[in-house]
């Protein structure tokens, strides 16, 4: 039987990603029958269903699998219809090994929301139309299929291996040197942050958590202990318990409740009882495995256990990748203030593996864009531009323009952190929109709205007051409402009572001597600390508050 391996599924479902993937790993050409179709006419996808009609399409489909098919030795990622032509579903199930990426409708769903590539979604009910498809189409995807994975578990390294693994497995029907897995380079970007005898790594790039050199660099101590949330725990634990095993060390793990409001004192002692039970000595490394609120409470545990133990964040939501997880702040919430009780404690690394956003929902990844903009607001204004021209590549996760984002704020916070390392004065910048934000939290009970969504709120909130300072134009306060917005976060605040929000924002860290000190803008791309009129404040609660 021929080496080639041939991907079918509705679209949407990771064949292209899995099929570049596996290309990689067995040393093979890839190709995109679609990709193909659009180099062929020199049109896309779109516009050719637009002037010719579905059927010319399927036609030149037809001819693009009847001669991919012939060829020997690649990897093809085909369209999802095309197994709806009789002769293509012969080729394929004849010339090369067939196999069905299965995915679920709620999944489709969240990878194609932004795509515009999509013609038969271009419906009023994208879920009724999938339904459909699904239903004629999956007869013809178990007919001519060797194999069926399901794609529920979205990590690509997963899938690709576990394909490798069942490929090997079907008796008598493939030769082993034909399914060769290649050794895999993982390319990792590296940033320093500089601190003399405190600077440490960040390491960015797609599959870090399966590299066994990269882990065995940056993870010092031969006891680790690994602290994760129960969201995260199945998706990364298992097979980072493993990887870490492979290369010698010692691993115990500590699964905490999922949510903000659990960022207590009350998880900051559950994680020290199971120290102390499994008689952690000063020489374990911990490992904050999650979002921003593993990684404040790791790194708060790890300064204070024993007086100071070595911790390194691997960060799993963007949000924890370009902001929290880099600088050192650690603590946790108080109901009376956000983040007041806590340390500056730098980490001894920063794992930033990309390909743990796959697994990020829509509301978790918008979070994370909020502190993507404050960082091109507050310093760099090409890179604000760059994130309006972006934003629907971000959203849709796209993974270069997601590296770029990560990279670039990292780049941007270090530098900060570097010249202000326990916020003396420039480090506070850093706090454009919090202190709106932390007031929406604190307002709300903490988890009603996620940090970067009130942080984005907060950034709303803070261009008006920049502009009612006469420190920024209309036209850049409207830049930055819309981006927010376009970044699929709010934009209006909750109304928590005018006295109330004085209240709140009373209780800031930047505070001094009683008086509210805010970010503000001057203009955008620069950052400006000052005290306002409590008028002005008040014209701004009352312009960006939504109505009852």
């Amino acid at each position: 039987m021929s080496s080639n391996i041939f991907l079918v599924g509705l679209m949407g479902s990771g064949k292209t990603t899995v099929g570049r993937a596996l290309a990689k790993q067995l040393n093979k050409r890839f190709v995109d029958s679609d990709h193909e179709i659009e180099a062929r006419t020199g049109v896309s996808i779109p516009v050719i269903f637009e002037i010719e009609g579905e059927a010319s399409f399927r036609q030149r489909e037809a001819d693009v699998i009847r001669d991919l098919t012939a060829q020997d030795g690649i990897i093809l990622a085909t369209g999802g219809g095309a197994i709806l032509n009789e002769q293509s579903r012969q080729y394929l199930h004849e010339r090369g090994t067939v196999v069905y990426l299965r995915a679920a409708i709620n999944s489709i769903l969240q990878r194609t929301r932004y795509d515009k590539n999509r013609p038969l979604l271009r419906t009023p009910d994208p879920r009724k139309k999938l339904e459909e498809l699904a239903e004629q189409r999956e007869p013809l995807y178990q007919e001519i299929a060797h194999l069926v994975i399901d794609t529920g578990r979205p990590n690509v390294q997963f899938l690709t291996q576990s394909i490798l693994t069942q490929l090997q497995h079907i008796s008598g029907a493939f030769s082993p040197q034909n399914y060769l897995v290649m050794p895999e380079q993982i390319v990792a970007k590296t940033l320093q942050v500089e601190l003399g005898d405190r600077s440490y790594p960040i390491a960015i790039g797609q599959s870090l958590l399966t590299s066994h050199e990269l882990l065995s660099k940056q993870i010092q101590g031969q006891r680790v202990v690994i602290v994760t949330n129960t969201v995260v725990a199945p998706l990364y634990l298992p097979s980072l318990e493993a990887n870490l095993r492979a290369i010698g060390k010692h691993v115990t793990s500590i699964v905490l409740p999922d949510g903000e409001e659990q960022k207590t004192w009350s998880s900051l002692m559950l994680v020290f009882d199971a120290l102390l039970e499994a008689k952690c000595d000063r020489h374990i490394t911990l490992l904050a495995l999650g979002g921003g609120v593993i990684g404040d409470l790791t790194g708060f545990a790890a300064a204070s256990y024993m007086r100071g133990v070595p911790f390194v964040q691997i960060p799993t939501t963007l949000l924890s990748q370009v902001d929290s997880s880099v600088g050192g702040k650690t603590g946790i919430n108080h109901p009376l203030g956000k983040n007041m009780i806590g340390a500056f404690y730098q980490p001894q690394a920063v794992i930033a593996d990309t390909s743990t956003l796959a697994t990020l929902p829509d509301r978790e990844l918008s979070a994370g864009l909020a502190e993507v903009i404050k960082h091109g607001a507050i310093i760099d204004a090409e890179f604000f531009s760059w994130i309006e021209s972006n934003i629907d590549k971000l959203r849709a996760k796209d993974p270069e323009a997601l590296a770029h984002a990560i990279t670039r704020s990292c780049e941007i916070k270090a530098d900060v952190v570097r010249q202000d390392e326990r916020e003396g004065g420039l480090r506070a910048i850093l706090n454009f929109g919090h202190t709106f934000g932390h007031a929406i939290e604190s307002g709300l009970g903490y988890g009603k709205w996620l940090h970067g969504e009130a942080v984005g709120c907060g950034m709303v909130m803070a261009a008006d007051l920049s502009c009612r300072m006469g420190y920024i134009d209309y036209v850049s306060k409207v830049r930055i409402q819309k981006l927010v917005e376009a970044a699929g976060l709010p934009v209006l605040a909750p109304d928590l009572g005018e006295g109330r929000w004085l209240e709140l924002m009373e209780v800031d860290k930047k505070n001094e001597g009683g008086k509210i000190k805010f970010i503000l803008l001057k203009p955008l791309g620069a950052p400006h600390i000052a005290t306002v009129p409590k008028e002005t404040l008040l014209a701004t609660l009352r312009a960006c508050i939504s109505p009852k």
